[in-house]
């Protein structure tokens, strides 16, 4: 994956709702910005039980956005990274439909799970208590087969229905997803949910060894087809670290909580004690089309005594600071106030969580593309966006409060705010010094500062990161200074909104 900034997106959400105008976006208004694009499920639907994440058909592009055609432009200027959906497909889809008709007659039978497909010999009621789900309840729903009543593994919604990875059927289907990407011009492939894609009685069924056995095999078939992977898993910090070792890229969700758990406390403790510990082949992000992580940085949820980057009454007190910062808006879009029901995730813009303290979001901004790893962006984030109380009214979905669908007008408003042309630049002079792809060192002060440092091909980059400086979030003080050489000389910036960091022509 190629060292730049990258935009996470959805392919309706930008401009006239389909990939010609995402493109042309892309291409004009973020030029030189974002190198590639992470395009969330633009398969058919794109608008489904979960916005894209329960096709019906993993193959084909939702006529309503355009087709293959779109992405093989949009891969003349851009890397493209898609969604491989492991874990689950919609209960719409022809072969789940062939298996509600003919139960098991049906050639596809095996190709899902059941209870009694995972459990033949019934489960005690220890067994299923210890199934991890991200959401309250077992991970059942009653399906009729062929009129015998069973219950199928729904590890998410009702209608995304849990495919049997073991099965023949099963791997021929995601086989033949891969078998499509690798044909399409995509480079990346993102395993959605892979984390639950492997089943076994007697365990938690998430990130068990039978899991990095999935894990690998995936991997291995994605090499043979000239595909990266890149493993999204929200759990505890060290299964992160391990998951690391394994993949080819991970994302780095510690890092959003850590970042406002520094700017809400004022100390860097934690995050300089991952920045020693990360994995470095990772993908850093302060938001995606989700909730912010917050079980990334606490105790393990399946061992309270293992505990966290940060102990969990900090963990609490920053869920409780995001509400306060909202006035509200994150609790009523997290947990039972939403039908999304997330029990690892807050619901909120990253720029709302901060209270809309443009200092505060740069800085986190800046510390994340220095971070090591190809940092990614999120269209919402792109341009600083707030809440979107009237489409969470409408949808009752949480996770909608940062999925706003803006308007070519709305973008180019946005584009003329001070923090987002700030954004911009900082994007672009991440793409643009040598130096980040050079060696990376990082120090802590004596005064709540952290100090990370780029060197190599005849440049530099220090970026200090001061958060105890910007206590309250009506403190208008930056909390980061950069400064930076090139060829033509050392350059400096207190204040990235005002004088943001802008590479000179030798």
């Amino acid at each position: 994956m190629k060292n730049k900034v990258q935009l996470i997106t959805y392919a309706d959400r930008l401009g006239d709702g389909n990939l010609a105008s995402m493109t042309d976006i892309l291409r004009t208004r973020f030029d030189g910005v974002y190198e590639g694009v992470h395009i969330l499920p633009f398969f058919t639907p794109f608008d489904g039980a979960d916005a894209g994440f329960d096709p019906i058909d993993h193959t084909k592009v939702d006529a309503r956005l355009g087709d293959w055609d779109d992405i093989a432009e949009l891969a003349k200027t851009h890397d493209i990274m898609v969604d491989a959906i492991v874990n689950h497909m919609s209960w719409q889809s022809k072969q789940f439909q062939d298996v509600l008709a003919n139960g098991e007659d049906s050639e596809y039978y095996p190709m899902f799970l059941t209870m009694s497909s995972v459990f033949p010999d019934g489960a005690t009621e220890e067994e299923l208590a210890g199934i991890y789900r991200p959401r309250p309840g077992l991970p059942f729903t009653h399906y009729s087969f062929a009129g015998k009543t069973r219950l199928v593994w729904v590890t998410f919604t009702p209608q995304q229905v849990d495919i049997d990875t073991d099965s023949a059927k099963g791997w021929e289907y995601l086989m033949s997803i891969f078998d499509q990407m690798s044909k399409s011009h995509v480079k990346y492939i993102r395993l959605d949910a892979v984390g639950y894609g492997a089943k076994e009685a007697g365990t938690s069924c998430f990130m068990t060894p039978k899991t990095f056995e999935l894990i690998s095999r995936l991997r291995e078939e994605g090499a043979k087809r000239g595909l990266e992977i890149l493993i999204e898993v929200h759990s505890y910090y060290k299964k992160q670290v391990e998951i690391a070792a394994k993949v080819d890229r991970v994302y780095d969700f510690a890092l959003p909580p850590l970042l406002l758990h520094s700017l809400f406390t004022g100390k860097v403790d934690a995050l300089a004690h991952w920045t020693e510990i990360r994995p470095n082949n990772a993908v850093t992000v302060l938001d995606t089309h989700d909730g912010i992580g917050v079980i990334d940085i606490g105790s393990d949820q399946l061992d309270r005594s293992l505990k966290g980057l940060v102990p969990d009454a900090d963990v609490d007190n920053m869920v409780e600071t995001i509400a306060k910062n909202t006035h509200g808006e994150s609790k009523a879009a997290t947990g039972a106030a939403a039908s999304n029901l997330d029990l690892y995730q807050v619901n909120s813009t990253y720029y709302s969580a901060l209270g809309c303290n443009d200092q505060h979001y740069i800085a986190a901004r800046a510390v994340q593309f220095f971070l090591p790893g190809v940092p990614q962006v999120y269209y919402v984030g792109a341009l600083a966006g707030e809440n979107d109380m009237e489409l969470l009214k409408r949808t009752n979905v949480g996770r909608d409060i940062n999925r706003h669908y803006y308007t070519t007008s709305e973008i180019d408003k946005n584009l003329e705010r001070p923090v987002v042309k700030a954004l911009n630049a900082l994007a672009r002079f991440r793409n643009e010094l040598p130096a980040f792809d050079g060696d990376f060192s990082y120090s802590v002060g004596d005064d709540e500062s952290i100090a990370f440092s780029w060197n190599g091909f005849g440049s530099s980059a220090t970026l200090t990161f001061t958060p105890s400086k910007g206590m309250g979030v009506e403190n208008p003080q930056s909390v980061a200074t950069l400064v930076w050489t090139d060829s033509t000389g050392e350059h400096r910036t207190d204040d990235l909104i005002a004088n943001p960091p802008v590479m000179q022509a030798s």
